[in-house]
């Protein structure tokens, strides 16, 4: 009889064909989750000419599905500690993707409010649970890679919507880009079918028999005998409260990244949701202003995968400086109007070092943190972020309906990274200075 430790096993065994399925299975689930983040911002300028919506209305339109993905994830993802992950991905995939469709329905502000928050609620609640699936069946040695490829799918949903959105909005209205929804509930079959339970529930449910066929397909040459039994070592630290985030020396650092993550957040959904409508009041055409949400997820997408590397290569914290440094100025230059390619290419950097650079912020999180708090750490991290998110399209909605000029505007829009710059140094000088002190006493 052997006593096997899962986590331990994972981390030994090669990456084989049933851990691609599910970086698949959880990155295709993250495509569905972003094309439903950012179709709204396809639909907005047709919305504010249709309903006759202030920029101010229009942004506090945007930010129900954002309320709804803060109470998401604080619901759902407890949820599912409860019922199991699989059960817990079920759930919001057909909350969002239902409330999706529904939305194409509304004939009201207020019809259109209450359907996106109840998609919200479904987004947030996806998240969590797709992202501890894919690090419970990642080997260490590649977890920030997997997490990187899986989260790339978000990015993916976006450029999906502005395609759609290019396609469908000037022949058949917004409607359309809300119904196309219903295609992904066709997967939901395949997700209960291949979607596999996470081994620790399984094992702390007592469902030997049901973790031993899923643990078997992970590591095939290794059989597993009958009298076998599986285990989840899961080490736990003391209780801790909020105040251990701000204790031995992290009270600068916590700060700073929680300012991060505040602008970084704004950034994303004040340009996801206003980028098109901005540059259609420049001059560009309807397709053209679309075009735009697409380049911003494909760098996102470009962003999240190279961040990582290179945060491998030269330390997380030099890296996110980068990254925000060189959205302030992408960012700040599309407001000088510039030719079709180069506007493009300014985008897509603004996405790469915007969109990206999430990922590269909860992994300095998580390298701040010993286990004990670095659970708190991220929970706390993310809901500062989130109120950014919502911050951000209300705010960017209050700014237009000034009418200053468009370079002006983008000035604003770039406040936020060029602010985010300075925490990170200050973080990273912190940072610098923290590791000093520990190799001095260990001398």
């Amino acid at each position: 009889m052997r006593t096997i430790d899962v986590n331990e096993a994972i981390d030994q065994s090669p990456f084989g064909r049933f851990q691609w399925m599910v970086v698949a299975l959880c990155g295709t689930l993250l495509v569905v989750d972003g094309y439903d983040v950012f179709v709204a911002g396809t639909v907005l300028p047709t919305l504010i000419q249709e309903w006759g919506l202030t920029k101010p209305q229009a942004g506090a339109l945007q930010a129900w599905a954002l309320f709804g993905m803060m109470f998401g994830a604080l619901i759902l993802g407890p949820l599912a500690d409860r019922i199991g992950r699989k059960k817990g991905v079920a759930i919001s995939f057909v909350l969002f993707t239902s409330a999706t469709v529904l939305t194409g329905f509304a004939e009201t502000p207020g019809q259109f409010k209450f359907f996106r928050f109840i998609a919200g609620l479904g987004c947030g609640g996806l998240m969590p649970n797709a992202v501890a699936l894919m690090n419970e069946y990642a080997p260490k040695r590649l977890r920030g890679t997997m997490v990187a490829l899986m989260f790339s799918g978000y990015s993916v949903g976006g450029m999906v919507a502005a395609g759609l959105g290019i396609g469908l909005i000037p022949s058949f209205g917004w409607q359309p880009m809300f119904f196309i929804a219903a295609v992904p509930l066709l997967l939901l079959p395949l997700i209960l079918w291949k979607l596999p339970e996470s081994l620790g529930f399984l094992i702390k449910q007592g469902k030997q028999d049901e973790a031993k066929r899923i643990f078997a397909r992970i590591n095939p040459a290794t059989p597993l005998a009958a009298d076998d039994r599986l285990i989840f070592v899961e080490v736990k630290g003391a209780s801790t409260s909020v105040a251990e985030l701000f204790r031995h020396g992290r009270l600068l650092r916590t700060l700073m990244l929680w300012l991060s993550f505040f602008c970084c957040l704004l950034l994303v959904y004040l340009l996801s949701s206003w980028l098109p409508k901005v540059l259609q009041e420049a001059g560009y055409a309807e397709r053209a202003s679309l075009l735009s949400l697409f380049s911003l997820n494909f760098g996102g997408m470009a962003g999240a995968i190279m961040g990582g590397r290179l945060g491998d290569r030269f330390g997380l914290p030099r890296v996110v400086v980068g990254f925000f440094a060189a959205a302030a100025l992408s960012i700040a230059l599309i407001g000088v109007n510039p030719a079709p390619g180069l506007l493009f290419a300014l985008i897509f950097v603004a996405g790469a070092t915007t969109i990206g650079t999430q990922i590269l912020l909860y992994a300095s999180v998580a390298q701040l943190y010993n286990l004990s708090v670095r659970s708190t750490g991220l929970g706390w991290a993310s809901g500062v972020g989130r109120i950014g998110a919502i911050v951000g399209p209300t705010m960017g909605g209050v700014l237009l309906a000034r009418e200053l000029p468009l370079g002006q505007n983008f000035l604003i829009f770039a406040l936020p990274a060029a602010i985010a710059t300075l925490a990170m140094m200050v973080f990273a000088l912190s940072n610098a200075r923290s590791s000093d002190r520990a190799q001095l006493a260990t001398v």
